[in-house]
């Protein structure tokens, strides 16, 4: 009885852990991380190329960063926060959204659908950046769980404003638009 309870506590310790695993820390930058493989994907006309992007290029503008397992149900966690910042119309020359989207946490077998909806939404908001990451890289250098979408803000310093992984609240969503309003002021 007493292994059992010992092994439960052990157990939740690591599962509490894991829960909270990222590595983001307020008023930090993130961690420095190469999407090499794959990586930014960019438009020329109706054609699409990647190119290799890196999170020292954040800097120089206010930005929501959405990353997001290559499935549906991650993406629609946060979709609402997306939504606002459409609706907000912020000002591109100092605010950009950044969605990295982790390729290589897909359902098997839909790789050819994330990276096609990848291409399609940068078609649909091509002063967004997009971000195809098929090893895991962000995800790995953040310390950020599967399955799950991230929502982050950045000062133009390229600080942390606000992290949360998994859904926001409506609350949240608000907080985030203020907050990047704000931001873009000073």
């Amino acid at each position: 009885m007493k292994k059992i309870m010992l092994l439960s506590a052990v157990m939740g310790s690591l599962i509490s852990v894991n829960a909270f695993a990222h590595n983001i820390q307020p008023s930090q930058l993130l961690a420095n991380v190469t999407v090499s493989d794959k990586g930014e994907i960019t438009l020329n006309g109706n054609d699409v190329a990647y190119k290799p992007w890196g999170s020292t290029a954040l800097p120089g503008k206010v930005r929501v960063i959405q990353h997001i397992a290559g499935r549906s149900a991650a993406k629609e966690k946060n979709q609402a926060m997306i939504e606002a910042i459409k609706a907000a119309h912020f000002n591109q020359a100092k605010y950009q959204t950044t969605t990295i989207i982790n390729a290589d946490d897909a359902v098997v077998g839909t790789g050819m659908f994330v990276k096609s909806s990848a291409e399609k939404g940068k078609k649909e908001n091509a002063h967004s950046q997009v971000i195809l990451d098929d090893k895991s890289a962000v995800k790995n250098a953040w310390g950020l769980r599967e399955k799950d979408s991230v929502i982050i803000l950045l000062d133009k310093t390229g600080k942390v404003q606000f992290v949360k992984e998994g859904k926001l609240t409506d609350d949240e969503v608000k907080e985030v638009i203020s907050r990047v309003t704000a931001l873009m002021a000073k």
